[in-house]
């Protein structure tokens, strides 16, 4: 499955490059949740979250490797009963004064987990994820 949304920011791209490094930025991604910041070594940043998802509760570990060109890997620690993998991307690309940001996820599901049960969530999620990060984003640029 792969799920991706994109939106600009009235940011230049190292501003916003700068902002989403911010801890409080990776914690804002996971709206509703209980969010903490759980390891830092070198460019790589481990969160660990508390969710409730499909009428079941978690704890989601996720990966964040910044780049050198600004942008950002991650992956999620697959350690459950959904995912056999988890990966995206958040990527920045200047446009003048603005910054297109695209948000890309791809996953596999383990066996008997048909990926239609978990697209609408996933979407969800993406969503939330991208408004809280154009909020971040753009909370600075005034």
């Amino acid at each position: 499955m792969r799920l991706s949304k994109e939106f600009d920011v009235e940011a230049e791209r190292d501003d916003a490059v700068e902002r989403t490094l911010k801890d409080e930025t990776l914690i804002a991604l996971f709206p509703d949740t209980e969010t903490e910041i759980v390891d830092k070594k070198g460019d790589r940043k481990t969160t660990r979250t508390r969710y409730r998802a499909l009428g079941r509760e978690g704890v989601a570990t996720f990966h964040f490797d910044f780049l050198m060109d600004g942008n950002v890997r991650f992956e999620k620690v697959c350690d459950g009963r959904i995912w056999r993998e988890l990966r995206g991307a958040v990527t920045f690309e200047e446009s003048g004064r603005r910054t297109r940001v695209r948000i890309e996820m791809e996953g596999n599901t383990k066996p008997f987990v048909p990926e239609f049960t978990i697209r609408q969530p996933m979407n969800e999620q993406l969503d939330q994820m991208a408004t809280a990060l154009r909020e971040r984003l753009e909370r600075g640029a005034a």
